[in-house]
């Protein structure tokens, strides 16, 4: 069984890496707190209100077993290495023992902040954030005890508290209830003050009342992202440095918070993100997507689904420049389109297809006289038309421009008493396939040929598979769009373009990935996600520390 010393401080380290990225887990190594008023987590009370990103992490050994249960040995094995490292840098090489040093009085949760400096004109604008760790003391008696033990150092006060520095740390105890941990002796003072003028992050406009709708008592971790302050922090870099344009927008935002919650089968994360109280910019209610699951087949690997592809094109043209990884310029797609086909995108096309749309992948039929030429997949879009005439006089001139300008023919066929269209290329095979599901519902499908799977609409449909079900969240009953992933077999055969380092381990590690999303209000969005994990087995306890600690006097 795992040590309580050595899985607690992979609390603070895992975290940081599994739920926000490698370049934050640095971040967060040092300890955690327990819980305040509306479930937030112990210790926001102390946690400036500029402070770019928070992370509350349990202390409970039974939630990181579990974590470390998921995926597979090599995940397991690299998740643990990493945790090992954090463990001995940042506890083990300052001399302290989780066991003897922390866990007899730390609360349930531990709180991590990083804050930007102090402003000050004389501050360099590249002067380093620093970090700010909150553990809350569920035993009072028992933890003054053991930090009272004489620990090489130097006090000093600051407003009535005691702060203690050593080794490029600074700590204080506040109110009996929180020890704070910070690596700037001036970040310290700065959660004082805070503490002391009760002008904490839960004061900020919007934080507890959104952070209220993603809660859980049971949380394995709670995240907050201050995109206006990260914002100003990606512009101070002459590196990233983003337009005017795209600053003021991203200052319109306010937060980003998602709670994590460990299930029997993977992870999930609650996420919500609101925008300022006089921001200008406001979010158009529609959730009105849900019905495109039941008309696709039910070995669809991927699908994505929206309420209002017109309304999300014209969303992503306004917040295009204001997004540093927007994947291409609204113009370039324009263009494309009239290039290639010469059709006005916004006229032709998206001027009616403002209804529920879907775009999907799905596996061809498998045969016994297939070649290595027949396509594998075939790429489906699926849109609902607000003016069926329009559509299909639209739709017309994609025809012709496809057999005028590519040589194509344009053949007519029936499947399942429907008719549809199929594109032939000049070598003679079927390389498209579109018609209408129903009077308002046009279908087109890319690749290998699936107009069969998709008429007619049979029970047997992705949003009755097992998979579909138990992967996509489904607390927002009424959404704006949904997402499915099937990492299955066929899936990882397929020749991926790499997209993150070592993603052949992390597609072993998944079987699927849902996410729906909703528009809660004029100003928040909801956005549930869930990963569902292999799992690797029962964890073996982490290897002893390499550096040995001093003992506690």
């Amino acid at each position: 069984m795992i040590k309580k010393s050595k899985s607690s401080l992979l609390l603070t380290i895992g975290a940081a890496s599994l739920l926000v990225g490698g370049g934050i887990a640095a971040y967060w190594l040092l300890i955690q707190p327990q819980k305040l008023a509306e479930n937030l987590p112990p210790g926001i009370n102390i946690v400036p209100q500029n402070a770019l990103l928070v992370v509350s992490v349990s202390t409970e050994q039974a939630k990181w077993q579990q974590l470390r249960s998921f995926g597979t040995p090599q995940t397991q094995a690299a998740v643990d290495k990493y945790l090992v490292e954090m463990r001995d840098r940042f506890l083990t090489a300052n001399g302290y023992n989780y066991q003897q040093d922390i866990q007899p009085w730390v609360g349930e949760e531990i709180t991590l902040a990083i804050v930007p400096p102090q402003a000050n004109p004389s501050t360099p604008t590249g002067t380093q954030q620093s970090i700010v760790a909150v553990l809350p003391i569920a035993k009072p008696d028992v933890a003054q005890q053991i930090l009272a033990q004489p620990k090489s150092g130097k006090s000093r006060n600051y407003k009535g508290e005691e702060v203690k520095e050593t080794k490029g740390y600074s700590a204080t105890v506040l109110d009996r209830r929180f020890l704070v941990v910070s690596d700037n002796p001036q970040a310290t003072e700065r959660a004082i003050d805070t503490f002391k003028n009760r002008n904490s992050l839960t004061k900020l406009a919007g934080y507890s009342e959104s952070l209220s709708k993603i809660s859980d008592t049971d949380r394995f971790a709670q995240i907050y992202v201050n995109v206006p302050a990260a914002a100003t922090v990606v512009n101070n870099n002459p590196r990233r440095s983003l337009s005017p344009q795209a600053l003021a927008k991203l200052q319109q935002n306010q937060g980003l918070a998602a709670t994590v919650d460990l299930k029997p089968e993977g992870i999930e994360f609650k996420s919500i993100s609101w925008l300022k109280p006089n921001s200008d910019r406001t979010h158009v209610v529609q959730n009105n997507a849900g019905k495109m699951q039941s008309r696709l087949p039910a070995e669809t690997l991927m699908m994505l689904s929206g309420g209002n592809l017109q309304q999300l094109w014209q969303d992503y043209v306004k917040g295009v420049n204001a997004n540093p990884i927007a994947p291409f310029p609204p113009e370039n797609l324009r263009s494309g389109v009239k290039s290639l086909t010469g059709l006005d995108l916004d006229e032709d096309l998206l001027s009616w297809m403002n209804g529920e749309f879907s775009l999907a992948v799905i596996p061809a039929t498998a045969k016994t006289d297939s070649t290595p030429n027949d396509f594998a997949l075939s790429l489906a879009f699926l849109v609902q038309a607000s003016d069926a005439g329009k559509a299909k006089e639209a739709i017309g001139k994609l025809d012709r421009a496809i057999s005028d300008r590519y040589q194509f023919k344009i053949q007519q066929a029936q499947v399942a008493g429907k008719p549809v269209t199929n594109w032939v290329a000049p070598y003679g095979t079927v390389t498209a396939t579109h018609g209408w599901l129903d009077d308002n519902v046009a279908f087109f499908a890319l690749g290998a040929p699936v107009a069969e799977k998709i008429l007619p609409q049979s029970p047997a449909n992705l949003a009755s598979t097992e998979e579909f079900q138990k992967t996509v969240p489904s607390e927002l009953k009424a959404n704006n769009g949904q997402f499915f992933l099937n990492i299955n077999p066929t899936f990882k055969a397929l020749p991926l373009p790499q997209f993150i380092p070592n993603q052949q381990d992390f597609l072993a590690a998944v079987r699927s990935i849902g996410v729906t999303t909703a528009v809660s209000d004029p100003r928040s969005i909801r956005y549930d996600v869930f990963m569902m994990l292999n799992k690797a087995g029962n964890p073996q306890p982490l290897p002893s520390p390499s550096v040995p600690a001093t003992p506690s006097p």
